[in-house]
């Protein structure tokens, strides 16, 4: 093949094209915002007046933003008003052209040369027309204010939603984001989100584009690629790891082949393995085409024993999937572009979460998102963009709308190994069964067949499951199939409820107001929790008399016995620290439950990963991109090698042990009970081969060699410790792999002056290396270092061992300085001061 490559196509209605377009019309655009029905079309628009720049792809949002006239924080209503897009170009040539529309928000009229050539109703699929372009060109958008439509008349719904005021939305087809208050700022989606493109009309495009990368059981990798396209006339071979296949034609006019690969590294999710990819390459006519990169394996449901499970095995690995809820990487551009969403996701790699999931009240992603969870190792759970309503899928207009949409995202993504689940859509079950009704009224076909039909044609390699929550005795029964898990969370339940709940599979758990640093704190303008504006950053469910602030309290008070009300007037940093620091208990606590050998949960994603406006919201990230403790805490309760502590009553303490990755490690394990936090009571150590994948069980007292009342459940005197901790390490580097701690008193409230031994070493990458070593242990260590981002943070700090953090500056500016800061722990009364 020659070095004259094509790079990824565009993704038309018709298909992958292959040329690559004639232009991006993406400059000079600009923007206009009117009342709803000023102008009739564009022939009425003035030349001059309040027009502003505009990025496409875009928003309306964004070149507000950019301009000084959109607050995201107190964000203005765009979806009354009509906003027109005008720009300029010229072709070298005249005559008829295709304009592709990668996606319009939402109910779009386009104009060329004063003819309007196109009218849109949906912001989900991609949008074509063939019109005749002149040497200069004018090109108008008008996005016309969805407020109307909202209340035009439908189906009869048979039940309404509290998620959101606006039942009209259940009629089209549209992001729910900005239309969900008391959690998302009402940024609406208004703009061309997706780049517009110009082609030539006869350019040829792979119709019905397939590709299909599976894994045989032996090892063999399957490559299978066909399309549609009759004007190839040419041979065309299909190229993959070294390996090529001449396509043949086939009876229904479509050309085929199939690669088969034995031996080939398969895709697996990082904590498992190594996400190993491949090009694929099209070649025709002295050419070649990039068709992406593709990871072969293969997913397979396991619903257990008692075949009323969910769980995911992939290459034949089981694999116990954990992440986030996936918002957006961009409330107010919706930028789906590379360098927006790789840092966000490299926190999630990092963090050890090996599934992401897009819900349905969010929109779809871009293809460069997928690519780099296929690169980083992230499974992608993919909801239809569905939720809440009873949509009117007996509707024809509808229903086409719905599967054009299906069919374009779904060929999007075509060969990309990190879809992993496709999922109906979100609490439609639920919402239905809530109000009472019957399974008849709530169990449609727009999930059993017409999205379900739509994922089996274009990815049949994805496991479909029709909504989540689903399945059990009601659809959110938490103790069959997939459920949403707030009983540890929004419904106040004991740390003991994620065991009783017997819950399989966690689409969506553990909801918390999360408290973000205290750097990103100042620079919101939220450095204290009873300023102005701090309740505006606290997530709330509409028609709720609480807030997502006031779980929290509860969990400080029932877990700490800190009364909250007092503490966040007369100490807020008190508060603030506490509260940090009870969330991050919660969740390292519920994944040691969850991830135990005996448990029945084969997976739990955490709502959400990140922030949608600034405050305590309920992200493992803040909006700012910066980290949480609870983040964090995700972070230590995720890795692959792992140790975990349960509290098991009269039966003692066990200790969890896991090691999810493809090699056998030799490790050390000690566990170690201290009074007073630093003096040793009884400690126990054992050397350990844990076998690839393996997982292992063992009792406290067998560590130790002898009886010992580690948890305090039999209570002969007073108590003879306070701290108990577990230190996994590599036997032959003497490396610390994994810790875990267990309060058998719960959290007591007293102080120490600080003490520790804290060395900061610069590295040859220009980031730093901080080692900390101590003779007490100190809960819940916090490490203040503005621009700098550590490697962990609200840890427990033991004794016996040093324990480094790596040091990485935020921004490229930052690296010429040295990091200073300031060390914190909740049971200690002063800081320890560190500089480079």
């Amino acid at each position: 093949m020659s070095d004259n490559a094509i790079h990824l196509p565009v993704v038309s209605p018709r298909g992958w094209e292959i040329s690559p377009p004639e232009q991006v019309l993406s400059g000079g655009w600009r923007l206009l915002v009117t009342c709803a029905g000023e102008y009739a079309d564009a022939s009425l628009l003035p030349a001059t007046g309040d027009w502003i720049p505009a990025p496409v792809p875009g928003t309306a949002a964004k070149a507000l933003a950019e301009a000084g006239r959109f607050d995201p924080a107190d964000p203005l209503p765009l979806h009354d008003k009509d906003i027109w897009y005008v720009t300029s170009f010229r072709s070298e040539q005249s005559g008829p052209r295709r304009l592709v529309f990668g996606g319009l928000a939402t109910l779009a009229e386009v104009y060329l040369n004063g003819e309007k050539v196109l009218a849109s109703e949906t912001m989900f699929s991609a949008q074509e027309v063939c019109a005749r372009v002149e040497e200069n060109n004018t090109f108008a958008i008008v996005f016309r204010a969805l407020e109307p439509e909202l209340s035009r008349k439908g189906p009869r719904a048979r039940w309404k939603t509290q998620l959101t005021p606006s039942q009209g939305l259940r009629h089209l087809r549209t992001t729910l984001l900005g239309h969900m208050p008391g959690w998302c700022p009402d940024v609406h989606a208004v703009g061309p989100w997706r780049p517009i493109t110009l082609h030539e009309v006869d350019a040829p495009c792979l119709r019905d584009l397939a590709i299909r990368a599976d894994l045989a059981h032996d090892g063999t990798g399957h490559l299978y690629v066909s399309f549609d396209w009759n004007k190839i006339g040419e041979t065309a071979i299909v190229e993959c790891a070294g390996r090529s296949v001449m396509l043949e034609a086939r009876a229904d006019g479509k050309v085929a082949g199939e690669l088969s690969l034995p031996g080939i590294e398969p895709w697996m999710p990082a904590t498992h393995g190594n996400p190993a990819l491949y090009d694929i390459w099209l070649g025709f006519g002295g050419q070649k085409m990039h068709l992406g990169k593709t990871g072969f394996r293969r997913i397979e449901v396991d619903r257990g024993s008692d075949a009323k499970g969910f769980g995911l095995h992939v290459n034949g690995v089981p694999v116990f999937c954990r992440g986030a809820v996936w918002t957006t990487a961009d409330l107010v551009g919706l930028s789906g572009d590379t360098d927006t969403c790789r840092p966000l996701l490299e926190l999630a790699r990092d963090a050890g979460m090996n599934m992401l999931r897009i819900g349905g009240t969010m929109v779809y992603e871009s293809r460069a998102f997928f690519d780099l969870c296929a690169e980083l190792g992230i499974m992608v759970w993919q909801d239809f963009q569905f939720a809440n309503f009873d949509y009117p899928v007996s509707d024809v207009p509808f229903s086409a709308a719905v599967k054009a949409e299906a069919d374009h995202q779904l060929t999007l993504l075509q060969g990309n190994p990190a879809l992993t689940v496709l999922c109906g859509g979100s609490e439609i079950y639920q919402q239905g069964a809530m109000m009472g009704l019957p399974e008849s009224r709530w169990r449609g076909e727009l999930t059993r067949t017409v999205l379900a039909d739509c994922s089996q044609e274009r990815r049949p390699d994805v496991p479909y499951v029709e909504n989540a929550p689903c399945d059990g005795a009601m659809p959110f029964s938490s103790n069959e199939g997939i459920a949403h898990y707030y009983g540890v969370g929004a419904y106040r339940r004991p740390l003991e409820d994620a065991r009783r709940a017997d819950v399989r599979f966690a689409a969506e758990c553990l909801g918390f107001s999360n408290v973000p640093s205290a750097q990103s704190l100042t620079e919101f303008g939220l450095a204290t929790p009873h300023g102005p504006g701090w309740k505006a950053g606290i997530p709330k469910d509409r028609g709720a008399d609480w807030d997502f602030e006031d779980i929290r309290d509860h969990y400080l008070k029932t877990l700490y016995g800190i009364e909250p009300e007092a503490l966040r007037r007369e100490r807020p940093d008190r508060y603030l620290d506490l509260s940090r620091s009870v969330v991050a208990d919660i969740l390292e606590a519920t994944f040691a439950e969850w991830r135990r050998q005996e448990s029945s949960c084969k997976g739990a994603l955490v709502w959400n990963f990140q922030d949608v406006r600034p405050g305590a919201g309920w992200g493992m990230l803040d909006v700012a991109g910066r980290p949480k403790a609870s983040y964090f805490a995700l972070k230590r309760a995720f890795r692959p090698l792992q140790v975990s502590l349960t509290d098991e009553g009269t039966n003692g303490l066990m200790v969890h042990l896991a090691n999810e990755t493809p090699n056998e490690r030799h490790v050390q394990l000690e566990l170690t009970c201290l009074r007073d936090g630093r003096l040793p009571v009884v400690r126990g150590a054992r050397d350990l081969t844990l076998a690839s994948r393996d997982a292992l069980t063992i009792a406290a007292t067998d560590i130790f060699g002898a009886f010992f009342d580690t948890t305090y459940a039999f209570r002969f005197g007073p108590p003879s410790h306070d701290v108990t901790f577990a230190r996994l390490t590599d036997q032959a580097t003497g490396e610390l792999l994994a810790e875990a701690t267990y309060f058998p008193l719960g959290f007591f409230d007293e102080k120490h002056p600080l003490e520790l031994d804290c060395t900061l070493t610069e590295r040859d990458d220009g980031t730093w290396e901080l080692e900390l070593e101590t003779q007490r242990s100190w809960r819940f260590v916090q490490i203040d270092c503005p621009g700098y981002r550590s490697s962990d943070d609200g840890f427990h700090l033991h004794p016996g061992a040093a324990r480094k953090i790596h040091l990485s500056p935020e921004t490229a500016s930052v690296t010429s300085s040295r990091p200073k800061g300031a060390l914190r722990a909740l049971n200690a009364d002063n800081a320890v001061v560190f500089s480079g």
